[in-house]
């Protein structure tokens, strides 16, 4: 966790001798509340398709409107903190996400349910960064601001441990609906709170919101997500498929070229002149890629898979992130006596263990303590990889340029955040596909029962056969999908196993003996505002 610092802006109140507390609890409520908005809905997967009947790529498409927001413009809310008072933001940031918790409520078919996710989304990426920024600005001391952002982050971890449980609670003995309105409740509460008790702040000296950066990156990589959960949907040789391929690879170049060119880039390109520094950002974008499809795959076994309860997906995700929260202290102390590299290759290769084991439970294995070692792993892992992967990116440039490493370590982290649910759900099910066509080819059953089962894959795929009634016609053909899915999903924890131990290799290996002493850029970074 890098330090955030602001100037005095002219016509505001000196900083102050210690941090309001007010501030601190507007601040921690809003981080709080932006992660259970993020991770909550995973819980409730199971819901959505016995509800909402998503249809192809349509349920990965609820985690990823979300995520998508977060990732794209969490920078440039950090900036328009800066610019225009944070205080404002944390307001309509939070308002932002109650309003998109009603819609989501509220929503009659799945694409409603998108829209909501996606206006949270925008209020998420609001909150992070000016809550952390706030408590920054707040702090005029290194040790003080140390303790506050330690407050921050364990508030931030207490909303990954809380997210399951209200997840699995609503949606057992409630509905999906009644998850998004305590959140909504949760979101009113977070604003009215940061109106009354939050100082407001700002530095707007030097700060510039880098609109060609924004545009080109966030076209990029809907460009990205949308041909890569569509193509199997669509078809991976399609017109809308390729097409949106192409457009993200001309954005994506038209980024690099706008980020080259900014005064005050999303993204500076000139830090990855430091070879350590290059490597550790691959890192974060694959390992992180790693865990959250591991997330997204444990919660489609359990949900529309196994048809298991929204509260026994919870155990799986207090196994997955509830961890971190307890580790913390430890990892913490561990960061002051170990290299971060240490830790962060020892956290990657626990989460490699632990898919690899995943990858190998039955899909009929419906009993929770089978989950426990793999899915403890690789929380164990996570919690190790989220405390040193900002560090060892920090580490590998002069102090100078820590700000800026840290806020660029976390874009690319929250890509790969985007990326997992994505790119898992189109492997999953490309392969569960397959299998069940091939095997619907070669069964004995009907002619009748073969057609009808033919017809509810072409509509929604095997997620949809595995769902429709046993007594139906195509309901014959549900065993098919059901072990076609056991397998694909399989093959998504082998794949984020895979990522998991590529990176760690590439930790030990490459950044063995590096350190901050080479080439710099030459420009001095300017302070951003970033989350943990």
């Amino acid at each position: 966790m890098s330090k955030t610092t602001a100037a005095h802006s002219p016509g505001l109140p000196a900083p102050i001798a210690r941090l309001p507390l007010g501030t601190l609890i507007a601040g921690c409520l809003a981080v709080c509340l932006a992660q259970i908005g993020l991770a909550m809905p995973a819980t409730l997967n199971g819901l959505f398709q016995e509800h909402l009947h998503p249809v192809g790529s349509q349920l990965t498409w609820i985690s990823d409107a979300f995520l998508l927001p977060v990732a794209v413009l969490e920078l440039s809310f950090g900036v328009l903190g800066d610019l225009f008072g944070r205080k404002r933001l944390l307001v309509g940031g939070a308002g932002l996400l109650c309003a998109g918790e009603i819609v989501a409520a509220g929503s009659s078919g799945v694409h409603q349910l998108w829209v909501g996710q996606a206006l949270a989304g925008l209020g998420a990426a609001a909150l992070f960064p000016t809550s952390l920024a706030m408590i920054a600005a707040g702090t005029p001391s290194g040790a003080q601001r140390a303790r506050a952002i330690a407050v921050w982050a364990s508030s931030l971890s207490a909303g990954g441990f809380l997210a399951p449980l209200l997840g699995g609670i609503t949606g057992t003995y409630g509905s999906w609906r009644s998850a998004f309105v305590v959140v909504a409740v949760l979101a009113a509460a977070s604003a009215l709170v940061s109106l009354l008790l939050a100082t407001d702040s700002r530095a707007p000296e030097g700060r510039s919101l880098d609109i060609g950066g924004q545009i080109t990156i966030g076209v990029g990589l809907f460009a990205l997500l949308y041909a890569v959960i569509q193509g199997p949907a669509d078809g991976w040789g399609s017109a809308s498929v390729v097409v949106a391929f192409v457009i993200a690879a001309v954005f994506v170049g038209l980024f690099v070229a706008a980020e080259s060119r900014a005064r005050s880039p999303l993204l500076r390109l000139d830090l990855f002149r430091n070879r350590s520094f290059a490597i550790a950002s691959v890192v974060a974008v694959v390992g992180m890629f790693s865990f959250l499809g591991t997330a997204y795959a444990a919660s489609i076994r359990l949900g529309p898979i196994q048809h298991q309860s929204p509260m026994r997906t919870a155990f799986a995700f207090l196994l997955l992130s509830g961890i971190t929260p307890f580790l913390t202290p430890l990892t913490s102390r561990l960061l002051h006596r170990v290299h971060a590299r240490v830790l962060l290759s020892s956290g990657l290769g626990l989460i490699a263990a632990g898919d690899f084991l995943a990858a190998t439970l039955a899909v009929d294995d419906m009993a929770l303590t089978s989950l426990i070692v793999p899915l403890g792993l690789v929380g164990v892992g996570f919690a190790l990889t989220v405390s040193s992967i900002t560090a060892t990116a920090v580490n590998a440039v002069p102090v100078h340029f820590a700000g800026m490493a840290s806020a660029s370590t976390n874009l690319l982290r929250d890509f790969g955040f985007t990326l997992g649910p994505a790119v898992i759900g189109a492997v999953a099910l490309s392969q569960a596909a397959s299998q069940v066509t091939a095997s619907l080819a070669t069964s004995s059953l009907g002619a009748e029962a073969k057609g009808a089962a033919h017809e509810v894959l072409a509509e929604g795929g095997p997620l949809a056969l595995n769902s429709v009634p046993p007594d139906s016609a195509p309901g014959a053909a549900r065993s098919f999908a059901l072990d076609a899915l056991g397998h694909g999903y399989s093959i998504g924890f082998v794949v984020c196993g895979c990522a998991a131990l590529f990176s760690a290799l590439l930790v030990v290996v490459a950044l063995r003996g590096r350190t901050a002493e080479e080439p710099a850029p030459e420009k001095e970074a300017e302070a951003v505002p970033v989350t943990g």
